[in-house]
């Protein structure tokens, strides 16, 4: 019998991924989503395209705060909570009452639902944002979570639900720490998104800070992969890394992309940003351990993915 998932926030990036992956892997899968516009609707449209013409997906449009679950839940085995608001430069002012909604209470209110249903598995999309702008690399999961923005402290509430809800009610969650993630259906808020648009269209990229931070990138297929693995092996209230191993500087970032895209992004540089950190990179030795865990997309490969899936985007006017 096949596996059945609820895949949250599947027509987002990592979800709509996700959930690909799943079926094609023989998964049946529930997704929901409530396709907020932080950014263009029609984009998440066209990520759930592939997914509708699948048998074995069921779609529903709703909002985890108020939608009934319990009934999306039935014969669920593992639930892959990717919903969430992004961002942490839109996350100060009166923008935080969007990150309290759909990071924190969504994920309240899912936990809830969940709690009394027996054999399920909770996998939490968390972020390397708990930590923080830290000295000292790589990033261990025992580390004292310090976030530098209100987008880190609505994602680290979340985490803490969930590892309250497995000390208090045995519900099994495992949270994954995502760092920056990179590949084809990112979104075009993020830095490489908006680097390569500018190297294919000549449009202005603008660089905060000096190009000096430094980010570990890790491709959307190793972290769908180590989704999966969670569900199958995690230690339930387990915290782990997911990273790529790729860290680079923003500098070099820009002359690689330049490079593969055989024309050089159009940098506008300006000042620092608040809540931008320094730098990131994962000791994933503990998901190497328990989960299996080997990123398997190096920095360059990755990026040609997602140039070629963005040159194919700029054709059908898309972004």
């Amino acid at each position: 019998m096949a596996q059945r998932a609820m895949v949250t926030g599947v027509a987002g990036f990592i979800g709509s991924t996700l959930a690909q992956r799943l079926l094609d892997g023989g998964w049946e899968v529930v997704g929901i989503d409530s396709l907020t516009d932080y950014y263009d609707v029609r984009l998440k449209r066209e990520n759930l395209a592939p997914l509708l013409d699948h048998s074995s997906f069921s779609w529903v449009e709703d909002d985890l705060v108020t939608a009934d679950l319990a009934p999306l839940l039935e014969g669920v085995s593992v639930v892959f909570h990717q919903a969430a608001q992004a961002g942490v430069r839109a996350s100060w002012g009166v923008e935080f009452d969007h990150y309290i909604h759909c990071n924190i209470a969504a994920t309240q209110r899912l936990l809830e639902t969940c709690k009394g249903i027996g054999g399920l598995r909770v996998v939490y999309a968390s972020s390397s944002s708990v930590y923080g702008d830290v000295d000292r690399v790589p990033m261990r999961e025992e580390d004292r979570p310090q976030p530098h923005s209100p987008y880190g402290v609505t994602k680290l509430a979340a985490e803490h639900m969930c590892r309250l809800y497995t000390r208090n009610f045995g519900l099994e969650t495992v949270s994954l720490r995502y760092f920056t993630v990179f590949g084809p259906r990112q979104r075009p808020d993020m830095a490489m998104h908006r680097i390569i648009r500018s190297c294919l269209t000549g449009c202005e990229f603008p660089l905060f800070g000096d190009g000096t931070a430094r980010r570990d990138f890790t491709h959307v297929s190793d972290i769908v992969a180590a989704n999966i693995a969670a569900a199958e092996r995690g230690t339930p209230g387990a915290v782990y890394n997911v990273g790529g191993g790729n860290q680079v500087d923003m500098n070099t970032l820009l002359e690689t992309l330049g490079r593969l895209a055989n024309s050089p992004p159009n940098v506008v540089r300006q000042g620092p940003q608040r809540g931008d950190v320094r730098q990131t990179l994962a000791d994933t030795a503990s998901a190497r351990a328990d989960l299996g865990y080997s990123p398997g997309v190096g920095l360059e490969e990755g990026l040609l993915t997602e140039i070629r899936w963005m040159e194919r985007m700029l054709q059908r006017a898309l972004i």
